[in-house]
């Protein structure tokens, strides 16, 4: 089969699109697929390469909002690439718009994932109604476009794509992203080493990573942490975050000074992958504070090292934690004190493991290519 992925950021950007995109196309290609993605050139990489046999073609587009002019720029590199190809891939959002319109001229199949609806999260945005009208009727029109087909990586996204949408349910199918278990593997993993790197080691640590994004609730943590600090005073916050959204990790920042938290916390930039078992190995707690997830990478990581979680109880988090987690209301810095204390005190109980495997989510993409061309 000759796929063509069409995604607005693939690595080395960091992002968990772009960590689903790596894992099923590099998958294919070893199962003997030819698999080409069309992608925004950033800064330091080449235009054309290949990545562990994934043929990677790179649209330059303007570095500032590139993820929005890459709707434009990328669709005469995706005309051009789709005549030899049996089916078109795309994701959620800015990719879906040039990957539907060049299918459809094309007349080939097209199919998309949907990472995360944001219908639910536009009520935290209400001050600056302008950007969230753009937003909405963005959204709203990317779910316009009828596709072949669906993939929702949870069943809160399929709920989702149904009630807010219409999108009909026999055009969706659930599948779950993957987790890379010889990469989240405790036993081999060496947190006292890096407790010892930012001198940790007589602390009750708890942690959170990944992007300040507005759905991702970092905030009511930092708020947090006063409450946490007087419950458990010898207590830190381990923060490992990107600086993408510029504007708010800078508000985290300000945050962070106006509650004169900055003792009470180690805030570090992205880590390379191979090192983030050993800070979640570090970690005595890991606190997932999402206003919103399609899915939920950092608690699946956390609770495949296993990790005590305290998440928030929205959207597909439900879904994705197992083990020793605790359930929280969002927007809510009490609670998650609450939720970090009861892990302190080791009030959490064990429920299970849920597993995610990467070869079984890339054997549902297979069924479901398969199911669209013989339509």
């Amino acid at each position: 089969m000759k796929n063509l992925f069409v995604s607005e950021y693939y690595i080395p950007h960091i992002g968990g699109v772009e960590l689903v995109l790596k894992n099923v196309a590099e998958r294919l290609v070893k199962l003997g697929h030819n698999v080409s993605i069309v992608t925004s050139k950033l800064p330091n990489t080449l235009e054309y390469e290949e990545i562990n046999g994934v043929k990677v073609y790179r649209v330059n587009v303007p570095q500032k909002g590139n993820r929005y002019w890459f709707t434009f720029f990328s669709v005469f590199k995706v005309w051009k690439l789709a005549k030899g190809v049996d089916l078109i891939h795309t994701t959620t959002w800015n990719a879906a718009f040039p990957a539907w319109v060049v299918a459809k001229l094309r007349r080939k199949r097209c199919v998309i994932t949907v990472h995360e609806v944001n219908v639910p999260t536009w009520k935290y945005l209400e001050k600056n109604k302008l950007n969230v009208l753009f937003h909405k009727l963005y959204e709203k029109m990317v779910f316009l476009l009828p596709f072949d087909k669906y993939m929702a990586v949870s069943q809160y996204t399929r709920d989702c794509l149904i009630n807010f949408f219409d999108i009909q349910d026999k055009k969706i199918e659930v599948i779950y992203n993957g987790i890379d278990y010889g990469l989240f593997d405790p036993a081999k993993a060496n947190g006292l080493k890096i407790r010892k790197k930012v001198t940790l080691e007589d602390f009750f640590v708890y942690m959170t990573f990944g992007r300040p994004g507005f759905t991702k609730g970092v905030e009511y943590l930092i708020q947090a942490v006063p409450l946490i600090s007087e419950k458990i005073p010898k207590s830190k916050l381990l923060l490992i975050l990107a600086d993408d959204p510029k504007e708010r990790y800078e508000m985290i920042l300000r945050m962070i000074k106006h509650l004169r938290v900055e003792d009470k916390i180690i805030l570090l930039d992205p880590v390379p992958r191979k090192e983030l078992p050993n800070y979640i190995a570090a970690a005595d707690c890991i606190v997932v504070p999402s206003l919103s997830e399609g899915f939920g990478f950092t608690a699946a990581e956390a609770c495949a090292m296993g990790k005590p979680v305290v998440a928030t109880d929205v959207a597909s988090l439900q879904e994705v934690v197992s083990g020793r987690y605790v359930l929280v209301e969002p927007r809510n810095s009490e609670a998650i004190a609450e939720g970090v204390e009861k892990v302190y005190k080791g009030e959490v109980e064990d429920k299970g493991k849920k597993i995610f495997t990467w070869d079984e989510c890339v054997v549902e993409y297979l069924k479901l290519y398969q199911e669209v061309l013989e339509q």
